[in-house]
Formats: structure tokens, sequence, C-alpha cells
């Protein structure tokens, strides 16, 4: 008897196996899957390539003069700037994430998901706001000017390397405290008193047992921030701090000369890749085990004094980094509203809207795709393919715009005269300087945005969902729209809105490649903070805080 039931299993596995393989072959032909994963990566790595190879051609002027004169500076300030934005984070995510997540005191509650409000300020928008604020011709300065009578000689330059610092942190600490908070709130009690068991006292236990254990969630939070900040244009630009993303902009907009800005792109691009192998080799050796939750643990009550700071340092961060400046650019937006009103201001909207949705659709198209791919095609090569396809968030919006600008006007190049006279276009009017040049560009910057929502919920259908699926009649196309499809509707709707903020937020790759008459929110709000005009960047800038809100309710609704 129990012959015949292993012989009748093993040949149920073999008539499942017969039809998951029959489904494959007629799903698509396994070379089509596998053409899309590597064509999109290689899309993906054509910037890059385009990028490094212009070291392959003879130095001109201009990059020796960079070279020889302020490039040193350039990599330094870039440097540095990533270090403490980097320390800064850790220190306000991991503490805010430790109280809001483990401990107990009046307002945890809020505090738990309003840390994250600064989300929603793009960093360009809280430097303009910040110096608008607590310059010497701010509000600030000259009501204390007036109530002191002097010249404040002690009031601190925000206009310095230490407010770039300070603005930055407080832009980008909500992504170390988002992951940390994650971690402390499935094992950081159960580790703290781990490390009570074995006669920690309660601070040695959290920097021994509890911390390090948090590591890998704290240190994704961190090459996320240190990737931002490699990328920024806006926020370094308001307060004059050079950087490499600044030295792209002026090489190829003030010296107009391409060949130099790829060049200094591609030491933005080396900077950022040696940052994420550091990461990587300094984790490779450590080994994390998960422990059962169970049932939630209680949180660590905190009485008098101790209730008092906690509830004072999140109040302190969330006021400074969110309350303020929102309240400051209302302020603004009501003042200078009929200044700023226009008949050009509803184009710079509409063209916000129209590339955020066009950008959020087709990334979404080609996340189903690419999960749909991964999951035909399992091999090494396939992974990879798949790995390079997602590895353009990693990359600067400023670096992206140089390569794709360069590769599409190689191509407009080799494109025939006599296309452009049919078409009625200019040389090199085809395909650089388009709206199809900045789609692109979001594609590859964005596409890891929208890939990894999909790619979860993706992981939630499994093999005999499939397998049912296709002895009900549906395989190829038809199984990918009626079982895939509505399954993966979360994660593509949860992608999508994340897609459409990030668009409507970017700046470096709308600023560098936007054809003639298509500037939008974030370049309006660029065009007049380069020129001081901050109260009439209010308004736009206060459309972009409330597109970005949207994502962070979402955001949190998902982690509750």
């Amino acid at each position: 008897g129990r012959a015949n039931c292993k012989r009748q299993r093993s040949s149920s596995w073999t008539v499942l196996a017969i039809a998951s393989n029959s489904w494959r072959s007629r799903a698509l032909p396994w070379s089509g899957w596998r053409l899309l994963l590597f064509g999109v990566a290689a899309v993906t790595a054509l910037p890059l390539a385009v990028v490094f190879a212009a070291f392959a051609a003879p130095a001109d002027d201009v990059w020796r003069r960079f070279a020889e004169t302020i490039l040193a500076e350039l990599i330094f300030n870039s440097v540095t700037l990533a270090m403490a934005v980097a320390a800064g984070t850790a220190v306000l995510g991991i503490s805010l994430a430790w109280l809001t997540s483990v401990c107990d005191f009046p307002g945890r509650r809020f505090f738990s998901w309003a840390l994250l409000l600064p989300l929603a300020l793009p960093a360009y928008v809280l430097a303009f706001v910040f110096v608008g604020l607590l310059d010497f011709t701010g509000p600030l300065q000259t009501a204390l000017r007036e109530l002191t009578g002097s010249r404040l000689a002690w009031f601190p330059q925000i206009r310095s390397r230490g407010g770039v610092y300070l603005v930055m942190t407080l832009a980008l600490y909500p992504y170390v405290y988002l992951l940390a908070a994650n971690a402390f709130r499935t094992q950081g009690r159960r580790m703290l008193e781990a490390g009570r068991s074995l006669g920690l006292s309660a601070p040695r236990a959290f920097w021994r047992v509890a911390l390090p254990m948090a590591r890998p969630w704290i240190a994704a939070g961190l090459a996320l921030v240190t990737m931002e900040t490699l990328a920024d244009f806006g926020a370094v630009s308001v307060f004059n701090y050079d950087t490499l993303t600044t030295g792209i902009y002026k090489a190829w907009f003030g010296l107009f000369s391409l060949s130099a800005a790829c060049q200094v792109a591609s030491v933005l691009v080396l900077i950022a890749f040696i940052a994420l192998l550091v990461e990587q080799h300094t984790r490779s050796r450590l080994r994390f085990a998960s422990t059962q939750t169970g049932a939630q643990m209680p949180r660590i009550r905190l009485h008098g004094t101790r209730a008092t700071l906690a509830f004072a340092a999140c109040a302190t961060v969330l006021t400074i980094a969110f309350a303020v400046p929102l309240a400051q650019l209302l302020l603004w937006a009501g003042a200078h509203a009929q200044d700023a009103l226009d008949a050009r201001y509803l184009g710079y909207v509409a063209r916000t809207l129209l590339l955020g949705v066009v950008a959020a659709a087709g990334i979404a198209a080609l996340s189903i795709l690419l999960s749909y791919a991964a999951r035909r095609e399992t091999g090494p090569a396939s992974r990879a393919a798949l790995r390079i396809s997602t590895l353009g968030y990693a990359v600067p919006g400023a670096v992206l715009a140089v390569g794709i600008f360069v590769a599409l006007a190689q191509l407009d190049a080799l494109l025939p005269d006599a296309v452009r006279k049919l078409a009625g276009l200019s040389p090199g009017a085809l395909l650089q300087g388009s709206v199809w040049a900045m789609l692109l560009a979001y594609a590859i910057r964005f596409l890891a945005v929208g890939f990894g929502p999909v790619d979860s919920a993706s992981h939630r259908i499994t093999r005999n969902m499939e397998e049912a699926a296709v002895s009900l009649g549906q395989s190829g196309w038809r199984l990918l729209a009626r079982v895939h499809l509505p399954l993966l509707r979360p994660g593509v709707a949860a992608g999508m809105i994340l897609v459409f903020v990030d668009v409507m937020k970017e700046m470096p790759i709308t600023l560098m490649t936007r054809p003639f008459g298509w500037d939008t929110l974030a370049v309006r709000i660029f065009e007049l903070t380069s020129e001081g005009q901050w109260q009439l960047a209010a308004l736009p800038a206060i459309v972009l805080v409330v597109a970005g809100v949207v994502p962070l309710a979402r955001l949190v609704r998902a982690s509750d």
C-alpha cells in the first residue's frame, strides 16, 4: 500500500511538472522573456557606458581646468557631505525609531507616523525655506535685530557647510527612521531582554545586542541616504555648496562641454559605487538570525523626566523638520499668491502632472513584465540582468541626464538627413532634448521604485495558483492578465504612487533634459530660488508637498 501511494504521488508530481513545462512553452518562448530582461538591462547600462566612455576621448581644456582647479574640492565636498549626513541621519533615525517602537510615552502613537512627514518635503524645498527664514534678511534675524538693536554677530550663518549638513539631515533622516523602526518593532524589545538576561545593563544591551541585530535595516536606510545625498542638486545649489552634481551642471550648461560633464559624472558614479561596495563588504562577514516574534511584547513605559524628554525630542525634530517649514511656505504662498499665479502657472502644473502620470504608468507596465519574466527565467544570467535593470536608482539623476543626452545625440547623428527632412525636424531634434528623453531617464532612474512593490506582491502568487489556472485553460498572456494582474494590483498601485511623486520632485533630470518650454514645478522652484525669490517659490513647493503626503499616508497604513 505504501509503495502504491509513493507511485501515485510520483506520477502526480510528473503530471504537474509536464503541465508546468507545457505552460511555460505556451506562455512565450523562453528567449522572449530573456530578451526582455537583457534589453532593459542594456538600456539601463547604456548611460553609464556612455559616461565612462568619455575617458577614452582626449581631455579637453574644460576638463583640464576642472581637474587642476576645483575637482579635488568637488570630491572633498561631496564625500564629506555624504559622511556628515549619514552620521546625522543615523543618530536621529535610530534614536527616534527606538523611542517610538520600543518605548511608551505620551504622544508616541502620533509621533510614530508623524516623524515620516519630512519625506514629503523635497530637500531643495527645505533648503530654500531655511535660507529664506534664517538668512540675514530673513524674518527671524530682522525681528531679533529690531528687538535687541544689535547686528547679531553671534547668530550662526545658515549659508555655510553646517547649514547644508543640517538641512540634508533633517530632509533624509526618515529613510533611516522608517527601516530602523521596523527592525526595533519586530525584535528590539526581545533583543534587549536577551541582553539583560545575560547580565548586561539596559544601555549595554542596546549597544551590544539590539543595535547590532538591527544593522541590516539601518544599513539599508543609510545606503539610501548616501545615494540621495550624492545625487542631490537642488539643496546644494541653494546653499552655493559646490559638489560633483553642481560641477556636472556647470560643465554642461555653463562651459558647454558635454565631454567634461561626462568625466565629472564618472567620478561621481565611482564614489557612489565605492560607498555601496564598502557597506556590503563590512556586512558580508556578519550573520544575522531572525527570531519568532509571537505575541508582541509590552513596550518600556517611560515616566516623569524620561517621558518628558522623549516627547520633547520627537516634538522638536518634527517641528523643525516639517511644521515650521510648512507654516512658512503657507505664509509666503498666501502673501504672494497673486504674484505667483500667472498664465504660465497652469502650464507648470499640467506638465508636472502629465510627466508624473505617464512615467508612473509606463514604469508600472514595465515592472509587471519584468516580474513575470523573472518568474519564467530563473537562471543566473537572468537574475543578473534583472539586478542591472533596477540599478538606476543608485545612479544620480545628473549622471543619467548626461548619459542619456549623449547617447541620444549619437543616435540622432546616425539618422539619415532624409528622415529628419521628411519629419520637418532640424538636425538633432528627433531624440535629444525631447520629452521621450526625459521619460527614458525617468524610467531608468525610478524603475527600482516601481518594481519593488510589484516584486513583493508577486511573491504571494504561488506555483499552485499558476498550475490551477493552467488546468482551467489559462496560459500565456491570459494567465498574466487574469491571474497575475488582479493579485499584483496593490503592489502596482503603491509603486505608481511612489513613482508619480518621485517624478514630480525630480530636479536634475528634468532641468537638464527638458525640451524648450517644458518647465515643471521643480524647474520653476529652481529658477526662483536661484534668483533669491523664496516667497514666489512657495506656491509650487506647496503643491509638491501636498502630492508627497499621499504616498506617505499609504506607507504608514501599510506599515501599520
